[in-house]
């Protein structure tokens, strides 16, 4: 049982693999073709199919290669900033969203299902029939059944007892009476011709009489197994269809409510939406040759953790550095935070430095102690529509411009916190 039992195991095992990796493949194409389509930069961090580029020069320039994650505070801040990198190849896929998909949990369900299910039915808890009646023999069997019987008749002329086995065969006796009137071979002449008889006067048998071979008695017959098992399952599908169409309607119906009641969207959220409705400025229709990346950010009050980076990448793909923009300093006290100024950076991998800026609240910059404490940041610059900051380093210059601001309103100073800002970041190769 055991030798029949583990090959059985293992060609089912090897089934549910195989259809895992299927899943897998599934969702992974339809992660990367919504890449795709939305256009949206794929996950940060490193990623085994990265194309590392070395440049050749980086051996000759040992002290830019030594100093080049260092800041003004000595800081090492390019291992932070260089695994923000937006990474190639595969992106990566967060188990959480998966879970939370309930299309790909539907697909995942089904699929372990029906492989669980195989493997249980067939192997684990197979079927096994037993006290079936004659009717369900194969043809060759029940000719056998009734050579056997008139046999058993020529030996022990028991007329009740070969009747009743006789139309135990139900529907099939005539054709299983006319093989062997075909072929006698050497039965009994008599038993055959009172079989012929019995069928004649008889006409055909409509309730099949099952008896025990050893007593004679007759037994109750057996349910058709294959009626019941079509029953059983047409039962199960049709329970299954109304169990899912039920789960889908309310899957729906949940999903509708919490689009009419769902909670507000997140600061982050919503100065995402600002970022894309921001109109970048053309570079090209002004004259000015186009930049190799320029980027749009907005603050929110209310993002509290604010702290935006970007990568900076030539046209044949090359990193040349990084740049990004956070929250230099705060006014008051409480939730949610009251900025008064932004830090906006830029890392060169060619240089040894990183090059920063302070955009400072009208109240903070005409504040002397205020605005004297936030220089150590960086060259501070009021804020103020179509105001720009320029950072230049070694190989880059980046030009940040005000597009859009709002100041907050309360019991704090006038014009002294952020209720909005966005800037845009526009960076050129020297």
């Amino acid at each position: 049982m055991g030798a029949l039992f583990l090959p059985g195991l293992a060609r089912e095992l090897h089934r549910l693999i195989n259809l895992v990796a299927v899943l897998f493949r599934l969702v992974y194409n339809t992660f990367t073709l919504r890449h795709a389509q939305e256009g949206r930069p794929q996950e940060y961090g490193m990623n085994l199919n990265d194309d590392f580029d070395f440049d050749d020069n980086a051996f000759d320039e040992p002290q830019s290669d030594e100093f080049a994650g260092l800041d003004d505070s000595g800081g090492d801040r390019s291992e932070e900033r260089r695994s923000r990198r937006r990474g190639g190849g595969l992106p990566s896929i967060n188990l959480g969203a998966l879970t939370g998909n309930p299309i790909a949990m539907l697909v995942l369900g089904g699929i372990l299902g029906l492989a669980f299910g195989l493997l249980f039915a067939w192997q684990l808890w197979p079927v096994q029939w037993y006290d079936a009646d004659i009717t369900h023999l194969r043809a060759d069997l029940r000719e056998d059944w009734l050579r056997m019987t008139i046999d058993s008749y020529a030996l022990r002329p028991e007329l009740d007892r070969f009747q009743g086995r006789f139309e135990s065969l139900g529907e099939t006796a005539p054709s299983a009476l006319a093989t062997v009137e075909a072929s006698p071979g050497a039965q009994n002449q008599e038993a055959i011709l009172l079989l012929r008889q019995l069928q004649n006067q008889g006409g055909v048998v409509v309730a099949p009489i099952a008896t025990d071979p050893a007593t004679g008695q007759t037994v109750p017959d057996a349910p058709a197994a294959g009626s019941n098992t079509l029953a059983l399952f047409a039962v199960c599908f049709f329970a299954t269809l109304i169990l899912g169409g039920v789960l889908l309607f309310l899957y729906f119906r949940s999903r509708g409510r919490g689009g009419r009641s769902s909670a507000p969207q997140t600061a982050a959220q919503a100065a995402s939406r600002y970022s894309q409705a921001a109109e970048k400025t053309d570079f090209t229709a002004l004259g000015q040759t186009a930049p190799v990346a320029q980027y749009m950010t907005t603050y929110l009050i209310g993002d509290d953790l604010f702290d935006d980076s970007f990568s900076i990448d030539a046209v044949a793909g090359e990193f040349l550095g990084e740049c990004g923009v956070g929250v230099a300093d705060t006014i008051g006290v409480g939730e949610p935070k009251r900025v008064t100024a932004f830090e906006i950076w830029l890392f060169d991998k060619n240089d040894i430095q990183t090059i920063t800026k302070v955009i400072m609240s009208n109240h903070v910059y005409n504040d002397d102690a205020g605005r004297e404490r936030l220089s150590a940041k960086g060259e501070p610059v009021l804020a103020r529509p179509g105001a720009e900051a320029v950072l230049e380093t070694e190989t880059l210059q980046m030009v940040a411009r005000v597009v859009d601001m709002a100041y907050g309103e309360g019991a704090l100073p006038a014009n002294s916190f952020f209720d909005r800002l966005t800037l845009e970041l526009a960076i050129w190769q020297k």
